[in-house]
């Protein structure tokens, strides 16, 4: 029996792991970072034992570190979760050899699904259907794997997964550099720079199914899940079942799936990763571990994951709840990403959040709360957030208004682009592949969640803020602010809202409001106005926003959107005025190469410095054709958002 765990790692994960032990009487221990000392899974532990440092490297990638926290605090038993250790043949040896309990499959089951090159051999074997591919070594002729293999092709991290290192290439120009990259940011997330080439299909659905087996010889599959909407081949929404897989193609990857798992001997939760497309199934990999959107499965089976994760762990057999499942309703679930949606891309975002709530009846699988500091340093996922209903329509309803009612104040999130998602017709089709995001723009889809242009909530900000002035006066409180009694001139506030500038003008007459947003009249009537809280009525419709101030923000929520709007000074400060051609860092993080030099010529779009961030290179190019004037950083170096990195001037400047 096990009676101390230690999560061995961080954020929602270790969370989600630490609430059923606690419910099964199992006592923990979490490890954390500099970086987590406050972290929202760090308190909830019964013990906690730092891990100095703040990178991966140095800390939940530390196995030695992390098996002498479970020694010194008594815990009998280690969970990986996923990502870090998790699928580490060498760490889990390693807890065995000190006497502890690793909850997950055996070392040699690891070790054999740990390469995905030779993972799809020994599928291959077991006659599961595999892609063709090409391991890369130091001596692989990168022009003739590509000439065999065909383009486009798929540059893959042999070790890991979420989406990192992986590269698609559609031009045979491209393969040097792209396989030069993933493995660069495959050896930063997963301390192993190995990749493969594969034949890359295009705009498959992307299936997955779950597989538990125990130590007695069982294995059996808990259903699929359809996980295609993808964004940088990371998944954001998935669901269970696919609603692309019928009864007879369920039953088809449901044994393919066991006898993978069969195949080397699996003990506990896994999952079998395939690529679908029409009724034709691909082995892509086994992820040895719980996966992130284990959650629908168990809420369509009602079981829990980690509780026979755990049963399996002390030498438990699969009991008939396990081995007798079904499947009842559908579960949709969002990953909700600290991130910017922009036309280049997306960019991982941090900042203290000031608010964080999530109404209705939805399950919020999360490591951060109301205060929680979301640092450069991870993984930017900030929670899932998942529903489940008797339909697939009634799931997305429902998680779709979930997600648009929530308060996220504080840091830029995905969630406008998951609304629109799960809105939008060829979802709600169940028409949903890995092209989704190339075919839908994902900046418009976020966009159709705001209405008006924001002019309503910048009203309602302003008069939130009025409010608040008010309350706040010494003497006259109760009176309008400018006050006049022949009339005044209007009060003036302009906030930013993204790129744009939204200035509102108001003034109190004894014939009612006269506002006006971006110079345009607003025929607004007040009936309730707090600092808080503004109801409002405009053409016979009331609606109400719920406005939150914090840190020279307002963030304004209400039934036609969410914004928040920077509150802008009446005087610019001159020092803050950027030159011509200035590149800002567009999020914190550190910089991985610099590749021009001082008084070079450069072309537009090509590229001057690449940073890191959250596991993930970003690469800033020259906006247009130039000379690089200025260069502010070099390899290594540490920059906010916003910093000033380079300076491209016109030729002859």
């Amino acid at each position: 029996m096990i009676e101390k765990l230690l999560v061995a790692n961080r954020g929602e994960i270790a969370t989600r792991v630490q609430r059923t032990a606690h419910r099964l009487g199992i006592g923990t221990v979490a490890v954390f970072s500099d970086a987590d000392s406050d972290a929202a899974f760090v308190r909830d532990a019964d013990e906690a034992v730092r891990l100095p440092g703040t990178a991966p490297a140095d800390t939940y990638l530390r196995g030695d570190l992390v098996i002498a926290a479970a020694l010194a605090t008594g815990a009998d038993a280690v969970h990986p979760g996923y990502g870090f250790l998790s699928e580490n043949a060498g760490f889990a040896r390693d807890c065995a050899a000190a006497g502890l309990t690793f909850v997950g499959p055996a070392p040699e089951a690891i070790a054999a699904m740990g390469s995905k090159v030779e993972a799809k051999a020994l599928m291959e074997a077991a006659g599961v259907p595999v892609l063709p591919g090409v391991t890369v070594a130091p001596d692989t002729d990168l022009a003739a794997a590509g000439e065999r293999l065909g383009f486009p092709l798929l540059v893959k991290a042999a070790y890991g997964g979420g989406g990192r290192g992986m590269r698609v290439v559609g031009d045979p120009a491209d393969l040097a550099g792209a396989v030069e990259s993933a493995r660069r940011e495959a050896t930063g997330a997963f301390g192993d720079g190995s990749v493969f080439l594969e034949r890359y299909l295009v705009d498959p659905r992307h299936v997955e199914v779950q597989i538990l087996g125990d130590g007695h010889g069982t294995v059996v599959h808990l259903f699929e899940r359809e996980c295609s909407i993808q964004r940088r081949h990371q998944k954001i929404v998935e669901e269970c079942p696919s609603p692309a897989v019928s009864e007879a193609l369920r039953a088809e990857l449901g044994a393919a799936a066991v006898a993978a798992g069969k195949a080397i001997g699996y003990t506990g939760a896994g999952t079998v990763e395939f690529v679908l497309t029409g009724q034709e199934f691909y082995f892509l990999e086994v992820n040895t571990r719980l996966q992130v959107e284990h959650p629908v499965t168990e809420l369509v089976t009602g079981l829990d994951l980690v509780e026979q994760q755990l049963r399996i762990a002390e030498g438990a057999p699969l009991g008939p709840d396990v081995r007798d499942a079904t499947i009842t309703g559908h579960a949709i679930e969002a990953r909700l990403y600290a991130e910017e949606v922009t036309a280049e891309g997306y960019l991982p975002a941090t900042g203290t959040l000031h608010r964080f709530d999530v109404p209705g009846d939805v399950r919020v699988d999360s490591g951060v709360g109301t205060g929680s500091v979301v640092s450069p340093h991870y993984d930017p996922m900030l929670a899932k957030v998942i529903a489940h209903a008797p339909t697939r329509d009634g799931a997305a309803r429902t998680l779709a208004r979930a997600l648009s009612g929530a308060a996220l104040h504080g840091v830029t999130t995905n969630r406008d682009l998951l609304v629109g998602i799960l809105r939008a017709p060829e979802f709600l089709a169940g028409d949903t592949d890995t092209g989704f995001l190339v075919r839908h723009d994902p900046v418009a889809l976020g966009a159709g969640t705001l209405a008006a242009g924001g002019h309503r909530h910048a009203a309602a900000a302003a008069l939130a803020a009025q409010a608040q002035h008010r309350r706040a006066a010494r003497v006259l409180g109760g009176m309008p602010s400018g006050w006049r009694n022949v009339g005044g001139a209007f009060q003036r506030i302009a906030y930013r809202l993204g790129d744009r500038e939204l200035p509102v003008a108001y003034r109190f007459r004894r014939d009612g409001l006269d506002l006006r947003v971006d110079d345009e009249p607003l025929d607004l009537t007040p009936v309730s106005v707090t600092p808080d809280v503004v109801v409002t009525e405009i053409d016979g419709v009331r609606r109400t926003h719920r406005v939150h101030r914090a840190a020279g923000m307002s963030y304004v929520d209400g039934p036609d959107g969410s914004v928040a709007l920077q509150e802008l000074p009446r005087f610019a400060d001159p020092h803050a005025i950027t030159r011509a051609g200035s590149l800002l860092a567009p999020m914190p993080g550190s910089v991985v190469r610099v590749l021009a030099e001082v008084g070079h010529g450069v072309t537009a779009g090509q590229p001057l410095v690449v940073l890191e961030a959250m596991k993930m290179e970003h690469t800033i190019v020259a906006p247009a054709d130039g000379v690089l004037g200025e260069l502010r950083v070099g390899s290594g170096d540490q920059v906010d958002s916003g910093q000033l990195l380079a300076v491209v001037e016109e030729p002859g400047s």
